[in-house]
Formats: C-alpha cells, sequence, structure tokens
C-alpha cells in the first residue's frame, strides 16, 4: 500500500510541471512588485524639488505607481487557471503580449505519419505576466491569443493539440485536466510524448487506438458534441445523454465559448447550477470564473437563494419530506404562510391612539376585517405595509368624527392631513403598526411553519395530516436542507423586501484636504472582489445553464426560473437518471420557467467514460428502472469484469474498508465508495485514515461525478430509499472508468458468487 502510494504518477508529475512554472510566475510577480515600490520611493524623492512641474510629475507618477503596485497585491493569488500547447504556426510573427499570431498551423506541422511537435505553450490567467526577456509566462485571458482556450474544439481545433485546466489555490496546484483537441495525434513536447491527464487520456487512447472504426466512433463523439457548444444561443438547448457521454464538459465549455464569442451580450453573466456541491468544486476546476464583470456563476442548488446565508445547504431530508418539500403543491402552502405569518401569538388585538383630544380605538373585528381587505390582492406581503398604515389611519379618521367638519375641499384635505401626520408619528400608532405588520423575513416564516398546528392550519386540504408532521419535524431540525432553500426563495419572492430609506454620506473632515489622492491612491476594486459584488448583487443573468436537470424539483425549477427570466438556456440531463419521483410534475414547472421560447434539441450517444464491462452491468439496472430505454453506447473494453462481493460474517464496515484498500491498491487515481444517504456519516468513518484518494458519498452526491474505481454498497439500499432508487442506483454503477466492485448485504439477497438479486440475469 505505501509502495503504491509512493509511485510517481503521471498525474503527479504534470501537477509538479505545473508547479514550477507557477513558482516561476511568482518569482517574477515579486519583481514586478519591487519595480513599482522603487517607483513609489522615487516618486516620493522627487517631493523635494519645489517646482510646479516636478510636483506634478511626482503625483502623475505616484499614482499610476500606486495602482499598479494594487493590482500586482490583489491580483496575486489563484489567477493561473488554463494552458495551451498548440503546433508550429503558419508565420512567426509575435502579438504585443508575445505570443504568436497565426491561427492555423503550419502547412508541414503535422508530419504523414500523424506525429508532430509542439511548437508553442501558453498559460492562461487573470493577469498577463512577461519574463525579463518580454516572453509570456502567462497571457492575459482577455488578449487574442488565449481565445484558442475557448474558442477551440476538436471538429475546428486550429493550432491547439491539448487544452489543460489548472486547479490551484494561492502558490499551490491542486490538479490538471486535459482535453484533447487533436487525439489521433502522437505529439511531442521536448522531444517526449505529450501525457494526457483525465477524460483527456480517454480520447487519447480512443483516438490512438489500431483501426479505422475506433478513429470513426471518435470522430463522431467529438462531431456531435462541437454541434452542441457551437450551438447559437437564441431560445433553450436542450442536451440529452446518458453517463459518460460528455454533458458536464460539454455544457461547461459551451459556456466558455458563448462568453468568448460575444462578451458583451453575456456581460450580465452567465448562471451555471448544479446539482450538489461536490459537483461545484468539479466545475469549478473546469470552468474558473472569468473577467472583471464577474460573467461566470457557478452555484449548487443549496447555495442558489440569498437566503441562506452562512454557507452552502448540504444536508438531505428522508426521501417522503423531499418528495412533499419538493412538490409544486409547498406553492399554496407558502401563499398562505406568507400571509398568515403576520398573526403571531403575540400580536395586538386593540390600537389605542388619541388625536384631536379624543381616545379613538380600533378593535379585533375591525383589524380582522382591513387586515383581510389588504391582503386580497397579490402583492409582496412586505410590500402591502404602507397600504396597510393608510387603511388604519382611513378607520381612525373615520371613527373621529372628523370627516364632516369641513365642506371645502381644501380645508378637508388639510384637516385630514394634520390628523394623519400627528396619528401616524405617535409612538403607541408606530409600535402597534410594527407589530402587527411586522417585517417578515423568508427564514421568520420557513421557521413559523415548524409549529405543527400553525402548518395544519396553512396547509389545510393540500397536505395531509402526515405530511404535515414530516414536514414540521424536519423544520424543527437546526440548518438548512438543500429542498429548504428553494422554499425560502418562494417566500423571498411572496414577501418581498421594503424599500430602504437611502442613507445620507455621514460628513467626513478629512474631505477638506487636498492631496490625499495623489499622496495615497485610492485602493481599487480588484477584479476578484468586483466578480464576487457583481455576482452577490445579481438576480437575473443572461444564460442560463442547468446541469443535471433532471434531478430538479417543481420548486426548485421556479428558483432557478427566476433567475434566468430574460436569459437563454442551455438544459443539460438524462431522464434516466433522474432522482425526482414525478418527472412529469418537474417537466411542467420546467415549461412554466422556460416560457414560450423555442426548444432545440440534441443528444449524446457515446459513453467514453465506462468500460462496456461495468455499461453492460447498468444496463440490467436501467432496464428494469425505464423498460425500453436505450443506454449510451460503450465505446472501450478494458477486460475487467465487475467484482461481486457478499459481506462477511455480518461486518459491514470490515468489508467496506477492505474492499476499498484493495481498489486503492489497484488504481492509481481516485475511488468513489458509493453508500445509500442514510449511510453517508457511518461510510466515512469506516474509511477513516486510507487517505484523500477515497471518498464516501451519498447516492444522490455521487450524480455526475467520476473515478478511476468504485465501490457500490448494498444496492437493495439504495434501490429501495426512494420511489426513484432504481434509477438513482443506475447512476451509482456508471461512476468508474476503470473498475466497479458492487457488495451485497443481507438485503440483497446475494447468489453464492455474491451477486445481488437486482443484478442477475
Amino acid at each position: 500500500m505505501a509502495a503504491q502510494e509512493a509511485v510517481d504518477t503521471v498525474r503527479d508529475r504534470e501537477i509538479g510541471i505545473e508547479q514550477e512554472h507557477l513558482d516561476q510566475v511568482y518569482r517574477r510577480l515579486e519583481e514586478k512588485i519591487h519595480e513599482a515600490e522603487f517607483l513609489m520611493n522615487d516618486a516620493a524623492q522627487k517631493g523635494h524639488v519645489g517646482t510646479p512641474g516636478a510636483l506634478a510629475e511626482r503625483d502623475a507618477q505616484v499614482f499610476r505607481a500606486g495602482v499598479h503596485l494594487n493590482r500586482l497585491n490583489n491580483e496575486f493569488e489563484d489567477f493561473l487557471f488554463g494552458r495551451i500547447d498548440l503546433l508550429e504556426g503558419k508565420d512567426g510573427v509575435r502579438g504585443p503580449d508575445g505570443a504568436y499570431t497565426s491561427v492555423e498551423p503550419a502547412d508541414d506541422a503535422v508530419r504523414a505519419d500523424n506525429t508532430a511537435d509542439i511548437g508553442e505553450t501558453l498559460h492562461i490567467g487573470r493577469i498577463g505576466v512577461l519574463d525579463a526577456d518580454y516572453s509570456p509566462l502567462v497571457i492575459d485571458w482577455r488578449a487574442p491569443a488565449a481565445a484558442p482556450f475557448y474558442r477551440s474544439t476538436p471538429v475546428e481545433p486550429g493550432r491547439v493539440v491539448r487544452r489543460r485546466v489548472i486547479r490551484s489555490k494561492g502558490r499551490r496546484v491542486l490538479g490538471v485536466e486535459d482535453d484533447l483537441m487533436r487525439p489521433e495525434l502522437k505529439a511531442a513536447l521536448d522531444g517526449a510524448e505529450l501525457p494526457v491527464i483525465g477524460d483527456g487520456a480517454l480520447m487519447a487512447a480512443l483516438g490512438q487506438a489500431r483501426g479505422h472504426s475506433m478513429r470513426d466512433i471518435v470522430s463522431s463523439i467529438q462531431a456531435e458534441q462541437d454541434l452542441v457548444i457551437r450551438a447559437p444561443a437564441a431560445s433553450v438547448t436542450y442536451v440529452e445523454g446518458g453517463p459518460g457521454t460528455g454533458k458536464t464538459a460539454v455544457a461547461l465549455h459551451r459556456a466558455a465559448y458563448l462568453l468568448y464569442q460575444d462578451r458583451r451580450r453575456y456581460a450580465g453573466g452567465i448562471l451555471i447550477v448544479s446539482p450538489t456541491p461536490l459537483l461545484v468544486s468539479y466545475t469549478e476546476g473546469v470552468l474558473p470564473s472569468l473577467g472583471e464583470e464577474g460573467q461566470v456563476a457557478i452555484r449548487a442548488l443549496g447555495d442558489l437563494a440569498e437566503d441562506a446565508a452562512g454557507g452552502v445547504a448540504d444536508t438531505y431530508d428522508e426521501p417522503a419530506v423531499s418528495r412533499i418539500k419538493g412538490s409544486s403543491r409547498m406553492l399554496a402552502v407558502l401563499r398562505k404562510a406568507a400571509r398568515g405569518a403576520l398573526d403571531q401569538p403575540d400580536t395586538p388585538r386593540l390600537l389605542r391612539v388619541v388625536a384631536f383630544g379624543r381616545r379613538l380605538e380600533l378593535e379585533e373585528n375591525e383589524l380582522r376585517r382591513i387586515r383581510q381587505n389588504v391582503l386580497s390582492g397579490t402583492a409582496p406581503v412586505n410590500l402591502l405595509r404602507p397600504r396597510a398604515r393608510r387603511l388604519l389611519l382611513d378607520a381612525l379618521y373615520a371613527r373621529s368624527g372628523a370627516a364632516g367638519r369641513h365642506s371645502d375641499p381644501e380645508l378637508a384635505a388639510e384637516l385630514r392631513s394634520s390628523f394623519d401626520e400627528d396619528v401616524s408619528t405617535e409612538d403607541s400608532f408606530l409600535g402597534f403598526l410594527d407589530a402587527w405588520w411586522p417585517e417578515l423575513a423568508p427564514r421568520r416564516v420557513l421557521d413559523a411553519m415548524g409549529d405543527e398546528k400553525r402548518l395544519g392550519r396553512w396547509a389545510r386540504r393540500i397536505l395531509n395530516p402526515g405530511e404535515v408532521r414530516r414536514v414540521a419535524r424536519s423544520l424543527r431540525r437546526p440548518g438548512l436542507s438543500v429542498h429548504d432553500v428553494a422554499l425560502l426563495d418562494e417566500l423571498h419572492t411572496l414577501l418581498g423586501a421594503p424599500a430602504r430609506p437611502k442613507r445620507k454620506r455621514e460628513y467626513d473632515p478629512l474631505d477638506q484636504l487636498t492631496g490625499l489622492e495623489e499622496l495615497m491612491p485610492v485602493r481599487e476594486e480588484t477584479q476578484r472582489e468586483r466578480a464576487e459584488r457583481l455576482a452577490a448583487e445579481r438576480t437575473e443573468y443572461a444564460h442560463v445553464i442547468v446541469d443535471e436537470a433532471q434531478d430538479l424539483t417543481p420548486m426548485q425549477w421556479r428558483m432557478v426560473g427566476r433567475r434566468g427570466r430574460h436569459a437563454t438556456w442551455t438544459i443539460v440531463g438524462d431522464p434516466a437518471q433522474s432522482s425526482w419521483s414525478d418527472p412529469d410534475e418537474a417537466a411542467a414547472s420546467r415549461d412554466e420557467a422556460l416560457g414560450s421560447r423555442p426548444r432545440r434539441r440534441f443528444e449524446l450517444t457515446v459513453n467514453y467514460r465506462n468500460p462496456a464491462e461495468i455499461a453492460e452491468l447498468a444496463a440490467k439496472v436501467l432496464a428494469l428502472a425505464m423498460p425500453g430505454k436505450e443506454s449510451p453506447r460503450a465505446v472501450r473494453s478494458t477486460g475487467v469484469e465487475p467484482r461481486f462481493v457478499a459481506v462477511a460474517g455480518g461486518d459491514l464496515a470490515g468489508t467496506v474498508r477492505a474492499e476499498a484498500e484493495r481498489l486503492l491498491a489497484g488504481v492509481e487515481g481516485t475511488v468513489g465508495v458509493v453508500v445509500a444517504m442514510d449511510r453517508r456519516a457511518e461510510a466515512a468513518r469506516w474509511l477513516d485514515g486510507l487517505g484523500d484518494r477515497v471518498v464516501a458519498l451519498g447516492s444522490l452526491e455521487a450524480k455526475g461525478l467520476e473515478y478511476d474505481a468504485t465501490l457500490v454498497v448494498s444496492p437493495a439500499e439504495i434501490a429501495d430509499e426512494s420511489p426513484a432508487g432504481l434509477r438513482v442506483l443506475y447512476v451509482a454503477l456508471t461512476r468508474s472508468t476503470q473498475a466497479l466492485t458492487v457488495l451485497a448485504g443481507e438485503r440483497d439477497l446475494p447468489d453464492a458468487a455474491g451477486v445481488p438479486d437486482l443484478l442477475r440475469d
């Protein structure tokens, strides 16, 4: 085991190479920072020269140097994210960023035997960095030389052979992921064969396999994916495909392609919605947020609503509760709760004020009538507070008897204005209004729904008593579940945000001083800070990409739809992998979110993730889950059949750990251990101490992810945990690129070979 972990893998070597380059970039950045500091000090010396010209030159130099220094210091972290390896170009012309300008390769760049040499390597980042000889260490992502990183596809690769995504944190490279634009080539870099990591390695193996049929398959993969990436952005683009067809990668490359093709059009932002935080982590590594406008926002469903402050909601309700909370029935419950939450146990039942020397009162029946009148419309509850205030004053004025005092309209209006001003500024009236019509926050209403009696009143004839009990109990637990976030977002719409008075800027005595801007240049907002601020402020986007769309509940579709009311859409999913129990109900909410926009459909048909041996086993479950549904065609075979094991001696924990260790010894990469959702915590304990190459995850968390090897624990437990359990099991069985082990427990009724009942012919 220890010897295996010590092996210097290709991935480790490539990460080391990128680390060396990143170290060189940081050394150069430090040199540039020292240069900027020198300019600052030099400018300060010029302040001793008393001529107006010298002072003006000093101020200008200090300002420029300060801005430059600030930019270097604040773009210092996490800015390198990509690399492209290119063939020799048609000419030797270099652009201002130091890179060659040629788009197409030289005529002799690819030799007759389908081999080639890499002529240029460019690293892509948030700012451009040149070395001391003015050669590019990093190309600014906005520069023309960076365009192939976003625009190149296998059908139109241009000069690009390999595109690499680099995931880094601070000064440390965490990982790399490659795409091959020319998988049929044998390319050499500095005399050695060009290594490829991730899915690109699978494509390289396919593209360089012997026989024309395999190369024809590679061409079909490239063509169908390229068609989606370059599809016009107008309307709605549907992309369907089974496991391993590259749906997520295609969607992310489409986002980059659209953004780079028409940056101005998508200045309103591109939102990418993923079902789980784990998948968000994966997609962030493939497509970093780009540019000073923060155009690309990648969000998990548990992080999409602004009211879910305090972190991503990543806990899951039990399946029975999830089905209730996700159902469109909850919309009617929330509408009643948003209005009913105004009535608290301490809500005042009597309004008493003094006006015109008289004591005026409104009793409970009159107050109830006024509230019903105010709530008769559909406006958000918090926005109705001014109307409630006005109707209370109307009722008090009528009670005062002052309405008939003057026949002159002007005098009558003046008297009414005086009355309103006197009453509405009284502490008794203001205190009553705050208590009788409080400003409601979504979380406050959701917490109120945890009271079973109150929820029962609001959900009468919508939910049955058992459903009310389950939902109320789940809402009393601390924290938010993933499904709670969609409820909060709906409540935010139903309640509305009351208008805030503009705060006056406080007087600052320093405003009276002059020359401070020149001496202390104002710190500019960094590219990342601006991106984060705009992302936080943005509530609608120009383009919305929904990954694993088949898993969105009706309430989640409403939440996502609000963020793309004027957007174009890319919808990516596979009905066979749906974990939602009522796809027709979800489809109706999806269509409501998308409106009348025209639809364009594409289907990805080739599975290049799973070996045929694993795909054939998964197809047995698909036949049970969705009879007649065709699985995508697997195009490679490893000769390694899935392994079946039964729990030994009732020791589930020990057997899981032993099989995980066996898989870790058999592959160089990652191992995913997939269990039923209610076993996630104990599975993590079983694997404690085995290292970061192995991860325990619940069945719903496995969606969209892949591992070099997978251990699926108790297929029967996964299949029985929800009405969509068979589809969830199908997903779990299709996560591996190399090896699969299936561990059967008692509920699986394994045969003598350990094969679970569900997976037998």
